[in-house]
């Protein structure tokens, strides 16, 4: 069944040529080849676009598609679609001559004589809560693409300079003429014999072979701040891939992995621990001593305190990443209830209960009462 390129450009039957030819650039700008490398379908979708748009552009051929379902006007079962184009092919030698038309350049690439930027590359370093509480310089080592030693880059033999490519006079690209039914079209193709360098090597350098650089493994220190987190990136410029025909180099971007800890349980700069207290400590209250990610800390349990009840202790959690100040440590009051009791104990918490089921001494409270027991 023959496509219908109204509902392809996404314009209706009575659409303007000035619509019709907006909505074309638009698809061609998200569908194009170079915009989604290695996507069949979006080639597939680019060309259909194409197709739609070389009819629809074109009165003549547009009134026959309008009429007959097909840009050759009818055909056998005239009346109904048969079949696009047909026999009779795009008024355009190539779908990309569409895309040059209007944004310049060939499908096949964009303008490749000009300095281009390295590639960016990546590292992960795993480090331990107190590592990214202190902050910690460490060495990273990588693979990457550098000058190479023998040619000092160039990628002649003996560091020979390379020569202006005699096909394409060194803009790395040919041009290429051609007459369409819109008239006489200019299209750019990267060079065949420079491959869009815009420069050749006589005599390639037998180490590289005439690339200019090879793969080497490097070293380096990186400085890792304080309250830095699982996920966190830190970017050390110019570290990455060099950069092509004289572009500026990539960058390095290293990516921290945080081990869980043992203790501590992180959420931004917020630190939550767990405190196992008894029932007298939690209903009198008392003082606890509690290491802290940096160190001893005094938590101060009230009187009344419930299982699950939270205490923060502000400004002992994490560095702030950016800023000053900490983040909390975030106490989580848990219960521990004793297994065994000895004769003393029993006695005590009988006490305790007779006086609560008693509910005498009003005037003394809860608390009170709870002192009186355990005297």
């Amino acid at each position: 069944m023959a496509k219908d390129y109204y509902e392809v450009l996404g314009v209706p039957r009575g659409a303007s040529e000035e619509e019709i030819k907006k909505a074309f650039r638009q698809l061609a700008r998200t569908h194009h080849p170079d915009r989604n490398p290695g996507d069949k379908e979006a080639e597939e979708r680019f060309k259909e676009i194409g197709e739609a748009y070389s009819v629809l552009s074109d009165p003549e051929k547009r009134a026959r598609y309008d009429q007959f379902g097909s840009a050759d006007g009818p055909g056998p079962g005239a009346g109904g679609f048969s079949g696009g184009f047909g026999g009779g092919g795009s008024p355009f030698g190539d779908i990309g001559d569409i895309f040059d038309a209007f944004f310049g350049g060939g499908a096949g690439g964009q303008r490749r004589s000009g300095p281009a930027r390295g590639e960016d590359l990546r590292v992960d370093m795993e480090l331990s809560l107190e590592e990214c509480f202190h902050g910690v310089e460490r060495e990273v080592r990588l693979t990457r693409q550098e000058n190479c030693a023998d040619c000092q880059g160039t990628g002649g033999r003996n560091g020979e300079k390379p020569a202006r490519c005699a096909r394409c006079g060194g803009t790395g690209q040919v041009q290429q003429a051609r007459d369409t039914a819109f008239g006489r079209f200019v299209t750019a193709r990267p060079c065949p014999v420079c491959h869009g360098a815009g420069q050749t090597v006589k005599d390639p350098c037998p180490t590289c072979h005439g690339s200019g650089r090879q793969r080497r493994a490097r070293s380096l220190k990186v400085r890792i701040p304080p309250g830095v987190g699982d996920g966190a990136r830190v970017r050390l410029s110019g570290e990455g891939e060099p950069g092509q025909r004289g572009g500026p180099a990539g960058d390095l971007y290293v990516f921290v992995r945080e081990h869980p800890h043992e203790r501590f349980v992180r959420e931004g700069s917020d630190l939550h621990v767990e405190l196992s207290i008894g029932f007298p400590e939690a209903a009198l209250g008392d003082e606890f001593d509690l290491q802290g990610i940096d160190g001893q800390v005094k938590v101060k349990v009230p009187e009344g305190t419930q299982a699950g009840q939270e205490i923060h202790l502000r400004g002992r959690g994490m560095p702030h990443l950016r800023g000053g100040g900490r983040g909390d440590l975030v106490v989580h009051v848990a219960l521990k209830v004793p297994r065994r009791l000895s004769s003393e104990e029993r006695d005590l918490l009988q006490r305790l209960k007779e006086v609560r089921n008693r509910g005498g001494d009003g005037d003394k409270g809860f608390f009170g009462r709870v002192k009186d027991a355990f005297r």
